[in-house]
């Protein structure tokens, strides 16, 4: 199976595509940063961080149907966990609702935190796809190694991304298998064994293919560190960018 969806917009000619990757990963960390110390109250910030990023987006030429597709993905996440924080807020009550003998009452600073939480998110997720549709996921590695990121963790981060497909792709060969077999007409109790075991034959197969890798890389002279074809070279293109979009940043939020 091919996963034609890796690095789909990596390879895009624009001014944000041709930036040095430690450039922006700084950039878009920081406005992260930016994004989470400001405080809730001050939305006219929040739009200016939205304006500053969707700029960014159109200068990236990616499809803004993609980008915010893919950011819509965090909300049920962020709803499932703050969700009932309206409720449980103390402070002054927007309005009040009963089911049954149950009363349940929004506060006005539970709303806000609620926002808080929802925008912030929101807006760092757009950051870092922006960040990841921008840059190959082997430049973005060499641009964390330069950074001195944790070399563990960015082994762990290579492998997930790389061979996660793979194993998901056995996964699926095996659940084809099943259903060639009358796999969903069976007992429910029937069903669990079965699952169990196709459990425990991925975890073998996936572990027996670790071994593999990890071999083949060693007769190949890994010593875990990233090579990319391209050394990165700062130009005046990305100072010139990172000076403007830093200053923004910093007046958005001193105003």
């Amino acid at each position: 199976m091919h996963h034609y969806f890796l690095d789909k917009y990596a390879n895009v000619n624009s001014i944000i595509h041709h930036l040095d990757p430690r450039l922006k990963i700084i950039a878009f960390i920081s406005y992260v940063l930016f994004v989470i110390l400001t405080p809730p109250t001050e939305f006219i910030k929040f739009f200016l961080y939205f304006s500053l990023i969707f700029s960014v987006i159109l200068l990236s030429k990616l499809p803004l149907k993609f980008i915010f597709k893919k950011s819509l993905v965090i909300v049920p996440f962020v709803l499932a966990v703050a969700l009932f924080i309206p409720f449980l807020n103390e402070g002054e009550i927007a309005g009040s609702y009963s089911y049954g003998n149950l009363n349940f009452a929004v506060t006005y600073s539970g709303l806000l935190i609620l926002f808080n939480v929802l925008v912030k998110s929101w807006l760092s997720v757009i950051s870092m796809l922006t960040l990841t549709s921008t840059t190959k996921f082997s430049d973005l590695l060499k641009g964390f190694e330069y950074l001195k990121f944790p070399k563990v963790m960015l082994l762990v981060i290579s492998f997930m991304y790389r061979y996660i497909f793979v194993i998901a792709d056995e996964a699926m060969r095996l659940k084809t298998a099943g259903d060639a077999r009358n796999f969903g007409n069976l007992k429910l109790k029937q069903r669990i064994e079965i699952f169990g075991n196709i459990i425990a034959v991925l975890f073998i197969r996936s572990y027996e293919r670790a071994e593999r890798v990890y071999a083949a890389m060693l007769s190949r002279g890994f010593d875990g560190n990233f090579k990319t074809i391209k050394e990165f070279k700062f130009c005046s293109r990305d100072f010139g960018f990172g000076v403007i979009m830093g200053l923004i940043l910093i007046i958005t939020f001193v105003i």
